[in-house]
């Protein structure tokens, strides 16, 4: 599948995203800015990518956190995963948060997150009287394989 991809603002000279590897889930997004950007703890940015695209329809692009900031720094994208719908057309920004205990010094063209190209499903909401029963029935929170606890 190939998308359109138009580079934006910031954007220009930086590669485009792209996997890493042949079998690599995801693209990384890298941080499309001019200045350094200091995310103190607890902190919340929005870093553009640089990029906008042209998803075909029935798809989404998933934002995800990159494994090694979250382990090594707190940093995550925090409203993980985020959704880019196939009707945008704007520049693709990554909203990272620091839940680490130092600052965090974001660089021009630094890899920030990781983008899954994903199919999605338009699926239609029916209102109906009564649901099918299920064993689990409407427990929910942590309650699959755990004794019932009365209290």
């Amino acid at each position: 599948m190939k998308i359109p991809v138009k580079i934006m603002g910031k954007g220009k000279g930086l590669e485009p995203p792209k996997p890493a590897t042949q079998d690599a889930a995801g693209m990384d997004l890298k941080a499309a800015i001019d200045e350094d950007i200091i995310l103190e703890p607890g902190a919340i940015k929005l870093i553009p990518a640089g990029f906008a695209m042209a998803l075909p329809q029935n798809f989404e692009a998933q934002i995800r956190p990159r494994s090694g900031l979250a382990l090594r720094h707190g940093i995550t994208v925090l409203n993980s995963p985020g959704t880019i719908d196939a009707d945008y057309r704007g520049e693709v920004g990554v909203i990272l948060i620091n839940h680490g205990k130092d600052a965090f010094t974001i660089q021009r063209g630094e890899r920030i997150a990781q983008m899954v190209i994903a199919p999605t499903t338009n699926a239609q909401l029916e209102i109906v009287q009564e649901l099918e029963e299920t064993t689990r029935g409407s427990s929910g929170f942590g309650s699959t394989g755990r004794e019932e606890q009365v209290i």
